[in-house]
């Protein structure tokens, strides 16, 4: 027994070491200004309290958290989606968040980090739905419509994955935000909405049996913040991504905002 907490205490003692020199390491940005662009509009990732009216989420936590890290002074901005790749691209920002899956065609407008999760894409729908129960059912429901918004996963994963890869599919209804296509499914004016899991377990657990998440998992996809192209924020912000993993930071944060929380509550 003695050994094995000998060797309990020496594990531990390793670890704290290990993640303090990964502390030791990481950059001083010595109280700079980032300015950071979001939309708010994909939960549990980020979005608007609506006991409080504050924002919150699971990206507001890891970025204060890179902040402390780094030493730096975050100064949040909102944006549409539509209009977040390019403002970025064109320095108006110093970094984007919202949920943005990692592609080669977006790395020709801005950097991304290093992946801080990866997601996989499901169907959402409304709680009584039964005309179809995964992608290939669903389209054969030809006057079943889905909402997305133009240039985001789901609207590829839908015309790609789901449908005939019409762009311009009738099928296909384009909302301005993640959030109205909820809507419109809870509505009724589309019939099913493609989001991450974690995003879609956030509406289920809110809806009180309103929506469900149907068939199997559609993609995956890894996020990443973005940046200006060349910006010297990449490097330190990647170091502190790869801090919070080794020490448990990114585990704790998905366990408090993908298991514990409760929308509304």
């Amino acid at each position: 027994m003695q050994r094995i907490i000998a060797a309990l205490g020496g594990l531990v003692i390793a670890t704290v070491s290990m993640c303090a020199a990964i502390a030791a390491e990481l950059p001083d940005l010595q109280g700079r200004k980032v300015v950071v662009v979001t939309e708010n509009a994909y939960p549990p990732l980020q979005f608007i309290d609506p006991k409080t009216g504050k924002q919150v989420g699971w990206e507001y936590d890891a970025m204060a958290e890179i902040a402390k890290r780094l030493n730096f002074n975050v100064e949040y901005q909102n944006t549409s989606w539509d209009a977040m790749i390019e403002a970025v691209s064109g320095a108006q920002y110093d970094l984007g968040m919202t949920g943005i899956t990692i592609k080669e065609e977006r790395k020709e407008k801005v950097d991304f980090s290093d992946p801080y999760m990866r997601s996989e894409m499901f169907m959402l729908v409304r709680g009584d739905e039964s005309r179809f129960t995964d992608a290939a059912s669903f389209a054969a429901v030809n006057e079943a419509l889905v909402g997305a918004q133009a240039g985001t996963t789901p609207f590829y994963v839908a015309v790609y994955n789901v449908l005939d890869g019409n762009e311009q599919n009738p099928r296909i209804k384009l909302f301005e935000t993640f959030g109205a296509t909820v809507q419109a499914l809870k509505a009724g004016d589309v019939d099913v909405v493609l989001t991450d899991g974690t995003a879609g377990k956030g509406y289920v657990d809110a809806s009180n049996g309103g929506l469900k998440l149907v068939g199997g998992p559609l993609g995956t996809e890894d996020f990443g913040f973005i940046f200006p192209k060349g910006s010297e924020l990449v490097a330190p912000i990647n170091a502190a991504i790869a801090s919070m993993k080794a020490d448990g930071t990114i585990e704790a944060l998905n366990k408090k905002w993908f298991l514990d929380y409760k929308f509304g509550e």
